[in-house]
């Protein structure tokens, strides 16, 4: 068995997997209903309370694994009946709570919300809390926890509250689709849509029009039972007619950027849809600072159609925020759907593919610099070189990982106090490298994306870019 993070991401990985067998042998809607039972057999729970919730759950898993509701555009989604067992949230006395003389958690309070029982233990009054910290902040015996949920802890946007029923719920108008609560949430109560279908349909269809693979650089170390060469031959016998690097695109994107910042006091990267997202949600009076160019993934797209406009193309990548991105107007025309790796592995064992036994087909189309923005510092690092490599200036950068990194710098941004005229921003903390899709999620991703980028043809950006127009 592959090797997964956590079991929640390996019961994803099943349930997608068995999909996309039916849907290769055409028996997906006689089965459907039955995949819950093929997953949680017999009469013992191993997941729940009881098996039949655990089905009930795993038959909505199913339906965010063919799509879910087409109507509805929202990547990531709430399995509410998943939803449970979370503390309530917020600050509470625990049991270090010594009933000290000093109440320091007490004057603390502006808000009167701390009293206390005949032994002097502290209560916090929900009513009243704020949920401001001063009181945990005070306490000399750290004995007030903020009890967050995970999916909480790991939403830096805040679109994460509570329900009616204490289930998660998305404000839509924060999210940014980054898939931090995707990762983070220990019952896989949250989750994205999956596109699988989709990209079945389109290999089944190859004959009418060839499909393309697009693959981010953060593949490199993903696969760690098989060579990234043996994975591209998977793709190959997948019926992928060709796979690119979408670093490739990145090659592209840097040129670009180096050649748009030349006119900009101030401007900011674009390769991340969801800090471009956060741009446009938090810091709208920024939109005017970011590129003008697309993503990566999109810029490569936009090449390889206007060479071929009846291909298909789908990028495969760690990115959840890209099933998102696909649905903007300004790439209409440019990718057709989006796998996420962990999809990849599914939709390869969906054929019994055996990738180690697969000889290696390499790609070799992009820069080191293009192999380089898979992790945080990449991008800027190669809009210097191409600088360099025009002969102009350096200009000074600063680059972003992680939401809250992002934020700070905009913010300074925002106020014309950042001492840098480009801004890298990832929202994934390390970069493309820490993305929800990932199969594993560790800093060893960083070093393999820096051993792919040595093993790169060694080009410049500019040549990388110049070769793939001649």
């Amino acid at each position: 068995m592959h090797k997964f993070d956590t079991k929640v991401q390996l019961l994803k990985y099943r349930v997608l997997r068995e999909v996309a067998r039916l849907a290769w042998e055409d028996a997906l809607l006689e089965n459907v209903t039955e995949i819950p039972k093929l997953i949680a057999p017999g009469k013992v729970p191993t997941m729940r309370c009881c098996v039949y919730k655990e089905r009930a759950i795993l038959s909505e898993r199913v339906r965010l694994a063919i799509g879910g509701n087409r109507h509805n555009p929202r990547v990531i989604r709430v399995i509410d009946i998943a939803c449970e067992d979370c503390p309530a949230g917020g600050y509470e006395v625990t049991s270090a709570c010594r009933g000290c003389l000093a109440h320091r958690c007490e004057e603390a309070c502006k808000r009167d919300a701390i009293s206390f029982d005949r032994t002097q233990k502290a209560y916090i009054d929900k009513t009243k809390c704020v949920e401001c910290g001063a009181c945990a902040k005070a306490c000399p015996y750290t004995a007030i926890h903020n009890f967050k949920r995970p999916c909480e802890q790991s939403c830096k946007v805040r679109a994460i509250t509570m329900g009616k029923e204490k289930e998660a719920v998305i404000d839509y108008e924060k999210c940014i689709s980054c898939g931090a609560c995707v990762y983070a949430c220990p019952f896989g109560a949250i989750t994205d849509r999956s596109y699988i279908l989709d990209v079945i349909d389109l290999l089944k269809r190859r004959e009418e029009a060839p499909v393309y693979a697009l693959v981010a650089p953060s593949i490199a170390g993903q696969f760690a039972y098989a060579r990234l060469g043996q994975i591209v031959s998977a793709m190959r016998q997948l019926g992928f007619e060709r796979v690119y690097e979408v670093a490739l695109g990145a090659d592209m994107v840097a040129a670009k950027e180096a050649e748009e910042l030349e006119g900009r006091e101030f401007m900011t990267s674009s390769c991340c849809p969801a800090f471009v997202s956060y741009i446009e949600k938090n810091f709208p009076e920024l939109k005017g600072n970011i590129s003008s160019s697309l993503s990566p993934a999109g810029t490569l797209a936009k090449r390889l159609k206007e060479r071929e406009p009846a291909c298909k193309l789908v990028f495969i990548g760690p990115c959840t925020a890209k099933k998102a991105e696909i649905q903007r107007a300004e790439y209409e025309g440019t990718l057709d759907s989006v796998l996420t790796f962990e999809e990849l592995q599914a939709l390869i064992d969906s054929r019994e593919i055996d990738v180690a036994s697969l000889e290696d087909t390499t790609m070799s189309e992009a820069s080191p610099y293009g192999r380089r923005f898979a992790r945080s510092g990449g991008v800027a690092e190669a809009v210097l070189s191409v600088r360099a490599e025009e002969g102009k200036e350096a200009v000074r950068t600063v680059s972003c990982s992680g939401i809250d990194e992002c934020r700070s710098a905009l913010l300074k941004a925002s106020k014309g106090v950042l001492n840098a005229r480009f801004l890298e921003g990832m929202a994934c903390a390390g970069g493309c490298v820490g993305g929800a899709g990932c199969l594993r999620h560790e800093e060893k991703n960083r070093m393999e994306v820096e051993r792919s980028a040595e093993e790169a043809e060694p080009r410049t950006v500019l040549g990388a870019v110049a070769a793939f127009d001649e």
